[in-house]
């Protein structure tokens, strides 16, 4: 046996955490009995045993089932050594909690290892966890996207726009109370799941929004998170297959996804919707999603993730960019921001509404949410800059650009505001033009 280079062990374990992270986590934390903490120190020591082990002998064929099986074994003489040790009410709770206090021997825990991550179930009862009632309904949304999709406190602490240090506080303080309190790590009874289903469903489509429009560094989104949130809005298809929000939830992102191949060019810019090649929309896709709509709409459906998907819908149907039906969108629009009004719902509307009734309509609509949180977001001053270039102010449409250039993160948006600044007489070195609305819908 050959033993591995350190670059192609780093690329594998890397690869493994891409696709399986949350669904090894899951199991982990099951057989953890509920204890996050002790969950992610036995995936972080699986993983430091990774490094070293593969880079001696080879990459197993399993890189996955390797490191929860690793993890596994782990979290076995964790508790044989408590018991051993004398810590008979450490054991007892985690009996108590289904743990792996409950277990005796070794092979018990990592029995078939390989089918106990990546379960529907699993990533379910870890989704549902994290939205536990008894959680704050910003902890629930921040721990599921720490624990599901890997973002560390540092990028959930900036999606909140909050303090890093407190965030960091949020998600230990929840991991604890979760493990102290007993909850159980499963899906809930039909009759408990209403209360929890709209923080689940805002929480999958935080994920899909951060893997389909990251933020961050040089490449625009993430897939390893939007397949993530394809799963589980596919896993909750699975389990409520008649809930037209879980139907509406999975055609949203659908609809969304279906576009993504034609969302940069060959050169790796930024390619707004209305410039967009249609004929790169996966048609397939964007068929499933309009079924899925359809079925929701014939049963009643006419909440949030509802219109979420019939906004989508009016993008990704038109055949071209002038066939887009924005009195439409708007009037969607503001069917949403009656059941959730938001900054960023605004932001979208005013946009929506530029494209229908004009610039100033969209000036005008742009300065009335100055005051809310959509005014801290790139998109705002942007989107301000289009509407001042249309208007013909060339000055302020620069000074608002330069604004949204400064407080843009992602490379790729970077370049794309350089450009417009470009072309609007100043000379730049990064290339693009406006960037699309915040909503994955608008791009």
């Amino acid at each position: 046996m050959t033993s591995s280079q350190p670059s192609a062990v780093r690329a594998a374990l890397v690869e493994a955490l891409d696709g399986h992270r949350p669904g090894i986590l899951s199991a982990l934390i099951r057989r953890a009995g509920g204890d996050f903490e002790r969950a992610e120190d036995a995936l972080a020591e699986a993983c430091r045993g990774a490094l070293i082990e593969w880079e001696r002998a080879a990459v197993p064929s399993n890189p996955a089932g390797w490191i929860v099986t690793a993890a596994m074994r782990r979290l076995a003489d964790e508790t044989r050594r408590g018991t051993r040790q004398g810590d008979a009410v450490s054991a007892l709770a985690s009996e108590r909690r289904g743990g792996p206090g409950a277990q005796t021997e070794e092979g018990d825990m990592v029995r078939d290892a390989r089918l106990d991550f990546g379960s529907d179930d699993d990533l379910l009862r870890l989704v549902f966890t994290c939205c536990h009632p008894s959680l704050a309904r910003i902890t629930r949304v921040a721990l599921t996207l720490n624990a599901v999709s890997g973002l560390d406190a540092h990028a959930i602490a900036r999606a909140f726009l909050v303090d890093e240090a407190a965030m960091s506080k949020r998600l230990t303080r929840a991991k604890q109370k979760i493990r102290d309190a007993g909850i159980a790590f499963t899906v809930p009874r039909a009759s408990d799941v209403p209360e929890r289903l709209q923080d689940v469903l805002k929480t999958v489509e935080l994920i899909f929004n951060e893997g389909y429009a990251q933020a961050r560094g040089a490449e625009l989104g993430a897939p390893g998170l939007v397949r993530e949130a394809l799963h589980l809005a596919h896993a909750l298809r699975g389990l409520l297959p008649r809930d037209t929000e879980v139907m509406g939830l999975l055609a949203l992102i659908l609809f969304t996804d279906a576009r993504r191949p034609a969302r940069v060019d060959a050169q790796g810019r930024l390619v707004r919707l209305p410039d967009q090649d249609r004929s790169l929309w996966d048609a397939t896709a964007i068929r499933a999603a309009r079924g899925l709509l359809a079925e929701a709409v014939k049963a009643g459906g006419a909440g949030p993730f509802v219109l979420r998907a019939a906004l989508s819908a009016e993008h990704s149907t038109a055949f071209a960019a002038e066939e887009t039906r924005w009195d439409r969108i708007v009037g969607l629009y503001d069917a949403l921001l009656e059941q959730e009004p938001s900054g960023v719902l605004r932001l979208n509307r005013a946009i929506a509404l530029g494209e229908w009734k004009g610039p100033q309509a969209m000036l005008e609509a742009l300065n009335a949410i100055d005051g809310d949180g959509a005014a801290s977001l790139h998109y705002l001053h942007v989107a301000r800059g289009d509407g001042l270039a249309r208007l013909g102010d060339l000055h302020g449409a620069r000074l608002s650009f330069e604004r949204g250039l400064a407080q843009a993160q992602n490379q790729t948006e970077r370049e794309h505001i350089a450009q417009r600044l470009a072309e609007l007489g100043r000379p730049s070195a990064d290339g693009g033009g406006p960037p699309s609305p915040p909503s994955p819908a608008g791009s």
